[in-house]
């Protein structure tokens, strides 16, 4: 998508920069909650492979297979997302953040109540809806659950604008995407202060987050009515 497509309000209302920026933070935010407070990642489903495959060769299964649950509910908030786009069209979007408002308000009440594998279920399937369902800023592909594509594709635009042959926008694009990794990790280090230090409110932070997503994407829409 060009700079003159964005100038004229061609983007998706669940594409722009503001929205994945939020998204991000709440990405960066639950991950860290959940390896402080579960010992295994909602979103960086990469690591929880690594994880399991380092415990279960070292014969440690009983600590391998806590990683087992969380793949398995990210798998089924990928189906659950894909689901959702298919019947609900352009309110997909909203429909998954709602969703993963209340699976979050859900298990921030039930924090002291809820075994460690259940609080650690939903919000692996609160992160692979998001992953589904936000998967471009301003057209571009991006993530908000993890930052090592973002990171690449940030340094590939400075580098193609280093090197003279960048077309309209990239600079552009790049600081769109360092934005991402740092929003990420300022969400990852708000996540790791609260799973410490509050841990049974910390969960209204990235409620918060996807809150002002919910309501900025029905606005949009709203607007697009009139």
């Amino acid at each position: 998508m060009s700079t003159l497509d964005v100038a004229a309000g061609a983007i998706r209302r669940d594409e722009t920069v503001g929205i994945v920026l939020l998204l991000a933070f709440a990405g960066g935010y639950i991950d860290a909650y959940t390896w402080i407070i579960h010992g295994v990642m909602a979103n960086a489903q990469t690591a929880n492979l690594i994880f399991l495959w380092v415990y279960g060769m070292a014969g440690n299964w009983a600590k391998a297979l806590q990683f087992v649950p969380p793949i398995l509910a990210f798998a089924i908030g990928i189906v659950i997302a894909a689901w959702l786009r298919r019947v609900a069209g352009e309110r997909a979007s909203a429909i998954s953040t709602l969703i993963e408002i209340l699976l979050l308000v859900a298990i921030g009440i039930l924090h002291n109540r809820l075994p460690d594998l259940a609080g650690t279920l939903g919000i692996s399937v609160v992160a692979a809806m998001q992953a589904t369902m936000f998967i471009k800023v301003e057209g571009t592909v991006c993530s908000t659950v993890m930052i090592t594509g973002n990171m690449r594709q940030a340094i590939e635009n400075v580098f193609a604008v280093a090197a003279g042959s960048a077309p309209l926008g990239t600079l552009r694009r790049s600081g769109i995407f360092f934005a991402l990794c740092a929003v990420f990790g300022f969400g990852a280090a708000a996540g790791a202060f609260a799973a410490k230090n509050i841990p049974d409110l910390a969960l209204g932070l990235p409620v918060v987050a996807l809150l002002i997503v919910l309501l900025r994407c029905e606005a949009s829409r709203s607007e697009d009515r009139r």
